[in-house]
C-alpha cells in the first residue's frame, strides 16, 4: 500500500482525498491544511493524521508520496521540500503564476531522482484518452487542426480571480496543455485576444472573461481555444480534432441522454453537467490511479514537471499577445 500526504483539503483537495481513499493500492495517512475546520473535517471523513506542520507530514518516513492542493502560491515551495524529503510528488497545476519561479524549482530538483506529476487531469479523461489514443493510431492521418471550447458555468467570485492568476494561467492553462498533448508537437506562435464582456470586476483586477486564441505549432498544425468564464447552459467542453483522413469530435455530456418527443416538438438530451468536478470526476479517479500505479510499478509518471511548466510559457506568451496585439512567439 501506497501511503500518501495530502497537504490542502479545499475543493480540489477533498476530490484527491477520496479517489486516494477508494484506491486498492493507496491509504490516506496524513494531511497538512492551514484551515481547522477543513483539518477537523479530514480528520472526522478519514481518520487521518494531522499534520501541525509541513516539515512534520515530510519528516515522516512511512509516508511514501504526496499530492499538493494547497492554494497556488504555496506550490513551488512545498514541491521543492517534498521532492527533497524523497517523496513521489503529484502537484496540482500551474506550478506557480512565475515562470521564474518554476525554472528556479526546476533546477532545485534537478538532481533528485524523484517522480513529479503535475496535475493536469484531462489527460484521463476517458473520452480525451480515446482521441488521444486514435490520433497516435493513424485513424484521422496527419493532425491539421484542433478547436477546443471550454466555457465555465458561471464567472468565478472576483475574490478567486485576485489569487488564482486570472483567465489564462487558471483557466486556459489546461487547453494550452491539450493543444501539446493531442496534437503532439511544440507550439511555435500563437495570437491571442481577450475581453471584458460581463465581469467589470474581473477588468479592475487586470483580468478577462473571455479569450480566444490562435496556436501554430512546429509541426504546421493549427489550433483554437475558445474561453468563457460564463456559460449560463452548464459547463460546456467540446474538442474536435481533424486530420488528413478524418476527425474526431468530443461533445459535451448530459445529466442524462435522452429525447423527448411531443406535440410542442423534439427535445434532445438534457441538461449540461454542471461543473467540472461533475464531468471530469472520472478523470480524476484515473489520475489518481495512473499516479499510484506508477509508483508502485517504478514506472515515470506521464505528466511531468515540464508539461507544467510548458503550459505556463503557453500562458505567458498568450499575456503578451494580448497586451502587445501581435503574434508573439512561444519560448521552448
Amino acid at each position: 500500500m501506497l501511503r500518501v500526504g495530502l497537504f490542502g483539503f479545499g475543493r480540489i483537495g477533498r476530490v484527491h482525498a477520496a479517489n486516494v481513499v477508494a484506491h486498492r493500492q493507496a491509504t490516506l495517512a496524513s494531511v497538512y491544511e492551514t484551515d481547522p475546520a477543513g483539518r477537523d473535517r479530514a480528520v472526522d471523513l478519514y481518520g487521518v493524521r494531522a499534520c501541525e506542520s509541513v516539515d512534520e507530514l515530510l519528516g515522516d518516513d512511512s509516508i511514501d508520496a504526496v499530492i499538493i492542493a494547497s492554494p497556488t502560491p504555496t506550490h513551488v515551495e512545498l514541491l521543492t521540500a517534498s521532492v527533497r524529503a524523497g517523496k513521489a510528488t503529484l502537484c496540482e497545476k500551474p506550478i506557480d503564476l512565475d515562470i521564474s519561479k518554476v525554472d528556479a524549482c526546476r533546477a532545485a530538483i534537478a538532481e533528485y531522482e524523484v517522480p513529479v506529476m503535475i496535475g493536469f487531469h484531462r489527460r484521463f479523461d476517458p473520452s480525451l484518452a480515446a482521441i488521444d489514443r486514435a490520433v497516435r493510431a493513424g485513424e484521422i492521418g496527419d493532425v491539421e487542426c484542433l478547436r477546443i471550447t471550454a466555457r465555465d458555468p458561471a464567472p468565478a467570485p472576483v475574490e478567486y480571480i485576485a489569487v488564482s492568476g486570472g483567465q489564462v494561467r487558471d483557466m486556459t492553462i489546461h487547453d494550452f496543455d491539450l493543444v501539446r498533448w493531442l496534437v503532439d508537437s511544440e507550439p511555435s506562435e500563437l495570437i491571442a485576444m481577450g475581453a471584458n464582456l460581463f465581469e467589470q470586476g474581473y477588468a479592475e483586477l487586470g483580468d478577462t472573461d473571455t479569450v480566444h486564441l490562435l496556436i501554430r505549432t512546429e509541426a504546421g498544425a493549427i489550433a483554437t481555444i475558445e474561453n468563457s468564464r460564463r456559460g449560463t447552459y452548464g459547463y460546456d467542453q467540446r474538442l474536435e480534432i481533424f486530420g488528413s483522413e478524418g476527425a474526431l469530435l468530443m461533445d459535451n455530456q448530459y445529466e442524462v441522454s435522452l429525447e423527448r418527443h411531443g406535440a410542442a416538438g423534439t427535445k434532445r438530451r438534457g441538461t449540461v453537467l454542471p461543473g467540472f468536478i461533475e464531468r471530469y470526476s472520472d478523470a480524476y479517479v484515473q489520475e489518481i490511479d495512473h499516479f499510484v500505479t506508477s509508483i508502485v510499478d517504478g514506472r515515470t509518471p506521464k505528466v511531468s514537471f515540464e508539461d507544467g511548466r510548458k503550459a505556463l510559457l503557453m500562458a505567458d506568451a498568450a499575456l503578451e499577445s494580448m497586451e502587445r496585439n501581435a503574434i508573439v512567439a512561444v519560448p521552448g
